[in-house]
């Protein structure tokens, strides 16, 4: 299985909770944007030793949330209010994981965008999401992404 991690790539500081269980998640910000990155290992995979679909869905998931942040320049948590998934193609053990992100379009509440998941640099996995975007009064209007402020 292959350690190594593409360069530009470090840890992600928001490595807690559930993204600390299924991590290391790396990410690469890269001026109005931020790629995330993930080595696939043993606790990722299936019988199969394929990435399991629900891992995924969460890197996926992430992937909108932070591309969507780094993007727009929001600086608040995103919660994932809709997420649309089409699995394009298996995902091996020991493979580089990476995603990135397209915002389609902003309102004053919304965020809806895509991601593209690729694995060593060959597309596996799409994504579309609508995500919310606190008013500055709400629940997580004063959450940002970790080293980002």
């Amino acid at each position: 299985m292959k350690n190594n991690i593409p360069d530009g790539f470090k840890v992600f500081e928001g490595n807690v909770g559930f993204v600390g269980l299924t991590g290391t998640l790396m990410i690469k910000p890269v001026e109005m944007d931020a790629y995330l990155g993930l080595r696939i290992e043993d606790k990722h995979c299936n019988i199969a030793n394929i990435c399991h679909g629900g891992m995924l869905m969460t890197f996926a998931d992430m992937q909108l949330g932070v591309g969507g942040q780094a993007i727009t320049g929001i600086r608040k948590f995103l919660p994932t209010i809709q997420m649309s998934c089409d699995f394009v193609s298996p995902v091996p053990n020991g493979t580089w994981l990476e995603g990135r992100t397209q915002v389609i379009k902003q309102t004053r509440t919304l965020l809806f965008a895509t991601c593209i998941l690729t694995a060593d640099d060959k597309t596996v996995f799409s994504s579309s999401g609508i995500m919310k975007i606190p008013s500055d009064q709400g629940t997580y209007g004063d959450i940002s992404l970790p080293g980002q402020d």
